[in-house]
């Protein structure tokens, strides 16, 4: 007699082995891209200013003093006299705008510079993305995304409060879930023999700030990530062409949430 237990029937092991709200995600950046690539120039850059995150709009409505602030600001950077007359142009134009749009605190992440762009987030997205998600489910990787998005526009406005740049890319989002995941996944896995051949061991629990600095392989992680952050922010390396310089300040906001939130989900998931 087979004592066994009747397993279900192995389906087909996928090509992509992302969870659903992951391969969503993905779908979405990359399909609104390209929708992007086809539509005609001035469509594209409507969409641009009413979809992206631009600090000076928000700035000039909280304080329209700082109208000619912006304006001077705009220039900076800038020895072509034609590109710096176009700047000032697009930021006058910007704080003659009665709303400040907000809800381009979320919509910014859905926009991205060119397809290197997208390529890295994708990317990244699919790494630290999948074992959040796996973890938490879709609605609780959602909140976190989401979070680390807004958190990073809001950082972002607060350090370049002036700046009339279009901020656009999920990074702040994929930041969140990076930090998320830096939580639990660089844990060693418990010392655990199953009673049964089937069973699975128990998730590990999210490591303490304590725990952290003592892991090798996080505290190694987490250096990389703030030091590439840092240096792109010290010498304003662009992302690819046609892209600005890559908004540090705005993933650091995004990594911050996601490390001191995900305890908070942590705590609902069961």
């Amino acid at each position: 007699m087979d004592a066994s237990p009747d397993l279900p029937p192995q389906s087909r092991v996928p090509v992509f082995n992302l969870p659903g709200v992951v391969t969503a995600s993905i779908v979405v950046l990359v399909a609104i891209h390209a929708v992007r690539q086809v539509l005609p120039d001035l469509w594209d850059v409507q969409a641009l200013i009413e979809f992206s995150f631009i600090p000076a709009r928000w700035t000039v409505a909280l304080d329209p003093s700082k109208a000619q602030a912006i304006v001077q600001a705009a220039t900076e950077g800038l020895s072509d006299p034609a590109s710096a007359a176009a700047r000032q142009d697009f930021a006058r134009a910007l704080i003659s705008e009665s709303s400040p749009m907000p809800w381009t605190f979320a919509s910014y992440a859905l926009l991205h510079g060119s397809w290197m762009h997208v390529i890295l987030n994708v990317v990244w997205l699919a790494a630290f993305g999948t074992p959040v998600a796996r973890r938490y489910g879709a609605w609780r990787y959602g909140v976190l995304a989401l979070a680390g998005i807004v958190a990073g526009a809001i950082l972002h406005l607060l350090v370049d409060p002036l700046s009339a740049m279009p901020l656009v890319g999920a990074s702040g989002g994929i930041s969140a879930l990076m930090a998320g995941a830096a939580r639990f996944v660089f844990r060693p896995p418990p010392a655990y023999r199953p009673a049964m051949a089937w069973q699975i061991a128990p998730q590990p629990r999210l490591e303490t700030i304590t725990e952290l600095i003592r892991n090798r392989s996080a505290v190694l992680f987490l250096a990389i990530w703030l030091g590439t952050n840092l240096l792109f922010g010290l010498i304003s390396l662009p992302l690819g062409a046609g892209d600005g310089p890559i908004a540090w300040d705005a993933h650091l906001g995004g990594f911050l949430v996601g490390f001191f939130l995900l305890p908070l989900l942590e705590s609902r998931r069961t």
